[in-house]
């Protein structure tokens, strides 16, 4: 079948199509991580068998399971046998907070509840709220063993008819901002993405390198299209560049989905031309999830073989745009342009679409959105913006701009714009100044109160190795580059900056750093 052919296929189930798999090339790889393999044939009878003993247990379509786990094939199966049996799966992560867990348990009304035994530990304090039946993946005290929980081997389940507007699975937003929002996704959204999965790129024969956490969307993105269309996941337990290149050279990798501090540690490795990536060129690396420096896409497209596209939009959904960066080296600055049957708008304080050229909020409208947020209508609310004729977009709170040709540049989150005597600067803007400076590897600025101004600058940098510049010298240094209003107020040099799982820098911890130093 063409690629494009799949995008005139009304729907199909992730299930159907690892079934399909199971039958036509049983025998393929399927999975590997470490010394553990499954082939397709495998893969489906282990779907089968925890899908069976799901419904042994009362689950039924449209009920909920919570996984909160590190990689593992146990994690994947559950979570593809969930589906099987039209259960919701809300895969949470593990450096979340123990009561924040047991919060996002109960707000899915998940039913079972499977984690292994690092999980058990950092939630003891909060077990005795936790009301969901707990089964441990890893056959450890953190729960029933999974061994012993799952059905005899050849159980199957009971058909399920899976309507495409059901629940798929609730991803629980970062945190970062704030309490976790569920994201709902339907079947039929993450059948929009499979779907696109043969034009991006996708083959029978990929390979694909699983390097980030299952929990978390950017890796489902492309482990699920992997799987679609009968592809093998090489699944690393935790990511280490030197393991991931080894991999990438012994298994012949051709995809790969890594976020931008991955990529930049990478290619910062001193062995990395040693490795044989050539298969690379018959497939795709992506990113997604954070901003992704100019220099380092160049770096990429320069060294490593194969193209490199780049995804900016939501978990949520909404309009998604892409960076062909291999295609266009001028644009390396961009996120890119929307794709094809995805539009993306700018819009003002008021709700108003701005002008060519001007800055504003991004929204976007496409097949693949979210049904709302879980139990939380505000906030779908929140989260939607209609046109003059009530089309539905959803809200980004990322402010940028299109240029002539139609790529956006991305300014900053709306949320992350700091307001200084009545000026807005843009915190993007300085970070791309300070990595310039001789010695500075890495900048992040906030905004922190300030009397004089309601908002001042100020910026934490990492330096890089061998380097030992003052703070007060990039300061300086800084405040001699920018504008009169975007000059700093502090910087503070750190060993590193805080990130999230997928390399998303929390700028939350950064100002309540400076609030704490403030307040001392």
């Amino acid at each position: 079948m063409k690629p494009e052919a799949w995008l005139d296929i009304p729907f199909l189930t992730l299930s159907d199509l690892i079934r399909d798999h199971a039958k036509e090339r049983a025998s393929h790889l399927a999975v590997v991580q470490e010394d553990r393999k499954l082939d397709y044939a495998a893969l489906d009878r282990t779907i089968d068998r925890i899908a069976a003993t799901l419904q042994r247990d009362g689950l039924k379509a449209k009920d909920a399971i919570a996984i909160c786990a590190f990689t593992s094939i146990e994690y994947l199966a559950v979570f593809l046998a969930a589906l099987r049996a039209g259960i919701a799966v809300a895969p949470l992560a593990p450096s979340s907070l123990p009561e924040t867990i047991a919060s996002m348990i109960a707000d899915s009304s998940s039913k079972i509840f499977f984690l292994d035994k690092a999980v058990a530990d950092e939630l003891k304090k909060v077990e005795g709220s936790i009301k969901a039946r707990r089964i441990s993946l890893d056959d450890s005290e953190a729960g029933e063993p999974f061994s012993k929980w799952l059905a005899a081997e050849g159980a199957k389940p009971a058909h399920t008819d899976v309507e495409p507007l059901s629940a798929f699975n609730i991803i629980y937003s970062s945190g970062t901002t704030g309490t976790p929002k569920g994201i709902v996704q339907s079947h039929a959204m993450r059948w929009g993405q499979v779907q696109r999965a043969g034009v991006i790129g996708y083959t029978p024969d990929a390979v694909t390198m699983v390097s980030t956490p299952l929990y978390s969307n950017t890796t489902l993105v492309s482990v699920f299209p992997t799987l679609a269309m009968g592809g093998s996941l090489v699944m690393m337990n935790k990511f280490d560049v030197e393991k991931f290149l080894q991999l990438s050279e012994k298994y012949r990798a051709s995809h790969a989905m890594l976020v931008p501090v991955q990529y930049r540690r990478i290619m910062a490795h001193p062995t990395f031309d040693t490795f044989d990536l050539s298969a690379y060129k018959n497939g795709m690396k992506f990113s997604t999830s954070a901003p992704f420096a100019a220099d380092v896409k160049g770096d990429v497209v320069k060294r490593w073989p194969g193209g490199l596209r780049e995804y900016y939009g939501l978990t949520e959904g909404g309009g998604t745009c892409m960076l062909a960066a291999d295609v266009y080296p001028n644009k390396l600055h961009t996120v890119g342009q929307p794709l094809p049957g995805h539009d993306m708008r700018l819009i003002d304080e008021n709700g108003e679409e701005v002008g060519p050229g001007e800055i504003g909020e991004v929204v976007g409208n496409s097949p693949i959105m979210m049904n709302g947020y879980h139990n939380n209508p505000e906030k779908s609310r929140e989260a939607e913006w209609f046109d003059k004729t009530g089309k539905r977009f959803i809200r980004t709170g990322d402010v940028g701009r299109f240029d002539e040709d139609g790529f956006l540049t991305l300014m900053d989150r709306k949320k992350d714009m700091i307001i200084s005597g009545g000026f807005n600067i843009y915190p993007s803007d300085m970070e791309a100044v300070m990595v310039q400076h001789p010695a500075v590897l890495e900048a992040a600025v906030v905004g922190v109160p300030s009397i004089k101004w309601g908002e001042t600058p100020v910026a934490f940098v990492v330096l890089k190795q061998g380097e030992t510049a003052s703070a007060n010298e990039i300061q300086q240094w800084t405040n001699g580059r920018v504008g009169k209003t975007q000059r700093l107020a502090l910087v503070q040099i750190l060993p590193s900056l805080p990130r999230s799982a997928i390399g998303k820098v929390l700028k939350r911890e950064l100002r309540d750093t400076v609030r704490l130093a403030e307040s001392a």
